[in-house]
């Protein structure tokens, strides 16, 4: 009987089972669903800005009204910061070219060659300046380029020769691209809060913690893998200028007090750069004394700001950062003010206070992202443009020229009635993408392959979808089926180099008038132009490469070698200008270099910094001879006779205990140390 109660184990209970799985189904379909909702609604953006700017621009009978729609399109990101800051950049890029255009028909009047070689080289000036700026000023020197191109094309005959229209049509271009611009504005800004002030905090929050929590434990046990992780922070604190950008164009008080957001970048570089060196002062201390002298730097630090550093919690940065600036001021104080009977102690010490300075420095950013723009000099940014490289903008000028002036070529040779559009779209494709580098070849390819698919689906909107309506709703409708899914393919985060010309280029080959035309010959003309000029723009890339990432790895490390060895060698040098070339060339390393690479500048901007400070203690002092002598060796590239001389001017002032000669005896160590880890780099620039 007992055996009849058993329970059957064999047979699991069904309904309850399928149950379960019915609800992960469901929970996993609406988490898609969330995931899908913020692109699908930006693909809406995106279509009520381009008709809103078709809508306007066909209400003032403009000639080509398909460009303010262009414009929309192209001005639209999913963020509503980048699309603004894009748009007043595009604005002002448009202006520019516009004004080149008429000055260069002005000159060439009746000179077909002078005319267009003089168009190349414009585009090829444009091309080298957008690879000398970053962000959205690299996407105006851009627009200047091709804005020409465009107000070019519109007023060539058969055979390349200007129709003397130039002004009003630069007005007619510049009014439609304004209007577009305008437009999108108004839509994105009306439908969007923005949040890149919200995401730039929580990236400086994140950093700032890590690394704070990633230095104390190297004073606290020593950190094996501490060079790995500071490579790896260097490429993520140069990604962060990007979103500072975005910041500025949702807020004009941010834009205002840009500079203290530029500021903590670099006290992040400043940070990775004292960390490295403190790092080296405990590996290269005799026995085990490095790690006890860590220990009582680390212990001397305020318990409250030690313990938040540890912590690593983003949200103890984000919550009062007021109040922990004011606990990194006490810090400092007290690293000041800490008995050191040691160089390499002293050496500790202050580079520790450097790292909670630059954390503060952070902190004073993350202040203003609250709210706080009561603080002292935060007003604007000097602008100082520090050129990383000549070589890489020189290659992508002389590509452009090349392009342009051989797509010119062909048009004369061929006498095609579209080959302005095409001379138009190279210039376009080779301009825009040659300041991505190693990038430009695939990123071109994936645009002209995005402009095959856009010239079909205005293929299907004009012979299929526009002829059957007869209202500006139903035509926006039209547009709105192709237009709502590409843009929501923008907003994912892959293939947005696909996307971005779908979307753009659909208007400009559909070619929207008030007066629609059907010509199956002028439509497919139109299209092959574009698909050639962008096909053409995309071979440059392959006949007329970029740089290597290797080799420009290799031409920035031995540049900035270059100009510490003239540092060194030169005192009247200012000290700040070589520290900004030197931010440059971190910043423009590929993102395929070695992290040993990025380590070697970040020493460099140490041994940069010491120099600096050594040359104005020197002649206090007393070792202003032998601190000459080991620069005028370190010039040579003589690490060894450095050493030595370095050596010296430590020995001279080995007998005073003054805080201000422990100091320099430290940063005398600092350089030691420096190069004995990088000697090769320091000797011969690899």
């Amino acid at each position: 009987m007992a055996a009849n109660h058993e329970p059957d184990i064999s047979s699991p209970p069904v309904p309850n089972s399928h149950r379960f799985v019915d609800v992960g189904r469901w929970n996993t379909a609406i988490a898609a669903a969330t995931q899908a909702v913020p692109p699908l609604l930006f693909g809406i953006r995106l279509w009520a800005a381009v008709c809103l700017a078709l809508y306007v621009a066909f209400w003032l009978e403009l000639d080509t009204a398909y460009w303010a729609g262009t414009t929309a399109a192209l001005v639209c990101q999913p963020s509503l910061g980048a699309s603004l800051r894009k748009g007043w950049f595009r604005m002002i890029g448009t202006l520019i070219g516009a004004i080149a255009i008429v000055a260069l028909t002005a000159w060439f009047p009746q000179n077909r060659a002078g005319f267009l070689l003089s168009l190349a080289l414009w585009g090829g000036l444009c091309s080298l300046i957008a690879t000398l700026l970053r962000n959205f000023a690299a996407y105006s020197a851009a627009l200047a380029g091709y804005t020409a191109a465009i107000i070019a094309g519109d007023q060539l005959g058969a055979v390349g020769g200007a129709n003397g229209q130039a002004f009003m049509l630069a007005v007619a271009r510049v009014s439609e691209i304004w209007i577009g611009i305008v437009c999108a504005g108004i839509v994105l800004a009306g439908t969007d809060f923005g949040g890149a002030r919200r995401r730039l905090a929580g990236l400086l929050a994140e950093l700032a913690g890590e690394i704070a929590a990633r230095f104390t434990s190297t004073l606290e046990r020593g950190n094996p893998e501490g060079q790995t992780v500071r490579r790896e922070f260097i490429r993520r604190v140069i990604t962060i200028d990007p979103v500072i950008d975005e910041v500025k164009g949702e807020s004009s008080t941010l834009r205002y007090h840009s500079r203290v957001l530029h500021q903590a970048v670099d006290a992040m570089f400043a940070i990775l750069a004292a960390w490295r060196t403190v790092d080296a002062g405990i590996r290269h201390a005799p026995g085990s004394s490095g790690a006890r002298e860590a220990l009582l730097v680390l212990r001397t630090i305020p318990a409250d700001l030690r313990e938040a550093l540890e912590a690593n919690q983003p949200s103890s940065w984000l919550s009062d950062p007021a109040g922990m600036r004011g606990l990194c001021r006490a810090a400092i104080k007290a690293l000041a003010e800490m008995p050191a009977p040691t160089t390499t102690l002293r050496l500790l010490a202050d580079q520790t206070a450097t790292v909670i300075a630059g954390l503060s420095q952070v902190l004073r950013g993350l202040a203003l992202l609250a709210g706080d723009t009561v603080q002292e000099d935060t007003a604007g940014r000097d602008f100082e443009l520090h050129v990383a490289d000549w070589l890489p903008p020189l290659v992508n000028a002389g590509r452009t020229f090349a392009t342009i002036v051989a797509v010119q070529m062909v048009w004369i040779w061929t006498e095609w009635a579209s080959g302005a559009l095409a001379i138009t779209f190279a210039a376009v494709t080779v301009i825009l993408l040659s300041p991505r580098s190693d990038e430009s070849y695939a990123t071109a390819i994936k645009f002209t392959a995005g402009t095959a698919v856009a010239a079909l689906g205005a293929a299907i909107a004009l012979f299929a979808g526009l002829p059957n309506v007869d209202s500006f709703a139903g035509f926006a409708i039209v547009l709105g089926l192709f237009l709502i899914p590409a843009g929501a393919m923008i907003a994912q985060p892959w293939n947005t180099a696909l996307f971005v010309p779908i979307a753009a280029n659909f208007i400009p080959i559909l070619g929207p008038a008030n007066q629609m035309s059907y010509n199956t010959i002028q439509f497919y003309n139109t299209a092959l132009a574009i698909l050639a000029g962008c096909a053409a723009g995309a071979m440059s890339f392959r006949l007329i490469p970029p740089l290597s990432p290797r080799l420009r790895s290799q031409r920035l490390l031995a540049l900035s070698l270059r100009d510490l060895r003239r540092a060194a060698a030169d005192p009247g040098r200012r000290s700040r200008s070589w520290e900004g070339r030197l931010y440059s060339r971190i910043a423009a390393l590929p993102g395929d270099a070695e992290p040993r690479q990025r380590g070697v500048l970040v020493t460099a901007l140490t041994v940069g910094r010491s120099i600096v400070s050594l040359r104005q203690a020197a002649p206090q002092l007393g070792f202003a001879g032998e601190f000459d002598r080991a620069m005028r060796h370190f010039s040579s590239g003589d690490c060894s006779a450095t050493m030595t001389q370095l050596e010296a001017a430590d020995r001279k002032l080995a007998d005073d205990d003054d805080l201000a000669v422990m100091r320099a005896r430290g940063q005398l160590l600092a350089i030691r140390d420096a190069l004995s880890d990088h000697r090769v780099y320091f000797e011969t620039g690899a």
